[in-house]
């Protein structure tokens, strides 16, 4: 395996952590879901950006991911990146620090995890969770 594509360099935390670096700190939370899923529930003030996107033939990644997060974020920023269940998002922080993002850190469990623990507010856990289709 390439050292630059290695997830082992990934800092991951749990959604307890990572709510409480967004109380108390600068971090910013990047939502790499779907933009389906993202309208369907997520974190307050939460940043949009797919990882991957849903196609005939599947689903593949945004090609323009990096691009699109750098025309938002500045490589300095704190970002906690999320997805659903934690493989989208370790990948994308993978990516994210590999061009040049210094300050990465992956929530594991994902946005199922968020609503498990009951940040994500009232409503049943089924009206704000998707099903999980990928796997790492």
């Amino acid at each position: 395996m390439d050292a630059t594509k290695d997830h082992q360099n990934v800092v991951t935390i749990d959604v307890h952590a990572a709510k409480n670096l967004l109380n108390s700190s600068d971090y910013s939370y990047l939502d790499v879901r779907s933009v389906e899923e993202f309208n369907k529930s997520h974190v307050e003030n939460a940043y949009n950006v797919p990882y991957m996107f849903i196609t005939e033939a599947g689903r593949v990644k945004n090609p323009d991911f990096v691009e699109q997060v750098t025309a938002i974020c500045k490589n300095e920023d704190h970002l906690i990146v999320a997805c659903n269940s934690g493989g989208r998002s370790l990948k994308a922080s993978v990516d994210l620090l590999d061009s040049g993002f210094k300050h990465i850190v992956n929530m594991g469990g994902g946005y199922s995890a968020w609503v498990d623990a009951g940040f994500a507010g009232d409503k049943p856990p089924e009206e704000l969770k998707t099903s999980c289709k990928i796997r790492r």
